[in-house]
């Protein structure tokens, strides 16, 4: 390996051009060295952002460059696996977009081949890195709420028309849907705070008359002293609580999205101290007693950072660290992501 990790992304998509593209670009320590992509527009966009980076059509112009040491996979999600195995197969480093493939067996395959190749491979759930979860997560660890009871978390959009040209997501593909898409994020947090549940109740359907794939879901993690409720939905003018956690000792309840997404979307440099840092407006409402002392009102957030995914990737290579997202866990959001349509095909609960 050169200094550098010689990166490519596979796709050009949301995903390639908000979520990793900027930042292989301003880590130290990677080198975007191919972009694959054949829209025009994305080409352009891509030679005007990033002039020494190579644009390829394909995938396997990517995998077959003995010059590049990780690979990144954006494509849809039906080709996860294909992509994220014939890139371990040629010997490189893997990270699979969210969802890491489309069932158990496929992320049983992967995780055995990339520990047979001894490369690193893992699953880009980068909304462990959002401010609302880091402060969830230390929120948790700090013990203010006392034992959690109720745990709720909302991932709500307000869309009634089709996306325009056909979305894959919205078409009745295997990975498609919003189950797929939104609740890959909130089953991973929620395995992040409590681990695997006991059993899972689901109720994944469609609500826009004219979806060809799942647009709502409710999903209940069943845990030995309380449920996570995890739920979403296309027609939300109102959005729930991004988070609200109620406990022994008090209560904490956040709405609004990490600002990471819109900033990046715009065009914006994952770049300065101030990256990733909430305005007040949105913070979360904490009401809790702790050791005697009452504490109430606004809860300031973490501030949250894709670039610490990257930061841990890099060191993860470089064999200076272990992998914040171990593949193991990107392949247990998957179990319950296939225990939650079975609960909701069987309408039961299903142990896990």
């Amino acid at each position: 390996m050169s200094t550098n990790i010689r990166t490519g992304i596979i796709g050009y998509g949301l995903s390639g051009r908000v979520f990793h593209a900027p930042f292989i670009d301003v880590v130290e320590g990677f080198e975007l060295t191919k972009i694959s992509t054949s829209k025009p527009e994305s080409i352009a966009l891509i030679e005007e952002r990033y002039p020494v980076t190579a644009v390829v059509p394909d995938g396997k112009s990517i995998i077959g460059d003995p010059e590049i040491d990780l690979v990144i996979v954006t494509s849809p999600n039906t080709d996860h696996f294909h992509w994220a195995r014939e890139a371990l197969l040629a010997g490189k480093h893997v990270v699979v977009e969210k969802p890491f493939t489309v069932d158990v067996a496929e992320a049983d395959e992967l995780i055995e081949l990339g520990t047979r190749q001894q490369k690193v491979l893992t699953v880009y759930h980068n909304r462990r890195f959002t401010s609302d979860t880091r402060t969830v997560k230390k929120l948790l660890d700090s013990g203010l709420l006392g034992d959690i009871v109720d745990y709720v978390s909302h991932f709500d959009r307000y869309r009634t028309e089709p996306r325009p040209n056909g979305a894959w997501r919205e078409r009745p593909l295997p990975g498609s849907g919003i189950f797929y898409d939104l609740g890959s994020h909130l089953i991973d947090q929620a395995l992040w705070f409590f681990g695997m549940p006991e059993a899972v109740t689901a109720e994944i359907n469609s609500q826009r008359a004219w979806a060809k794939a799942d647009d709502h879901f409710d999903v209940r993690l069943h845990y030995p002293a309380f449920t996570a409720t995890l739920k979403s939905g296309m027609i939300c003018r109102i959005p729930g609580p991004t988070y609200m956690l109620h406990g022994t000792h008090g209560s904490f309840v956040k709405y609004g999205l990490d600002v990471q997404e819109a900033t990046l979307d715009g065009g914006a440099i994952p770049m300065g101290k101030d990256w990733g840092r909430e305005p007040e407006s949105i913070w979360g409402r904490i009401n809790t007693e702790y050791k005697g002392v009452k504490i109430q009102g606004k809860l300031e957030s973490e501030p949250g950072d894709y670039r610490d995914y990257f930061i841990n990737l890099r060191d993860a290579i470089l064999g200076k660290t272990a992998i914040a997202v171990k593949p193991e866990e990107a392949r247990n959001v998957m179990r319950i992501i296939e225990l939650a349509f079975q609960s909701s095909r069987e309408k039961r609960t299903v142990v896990v």
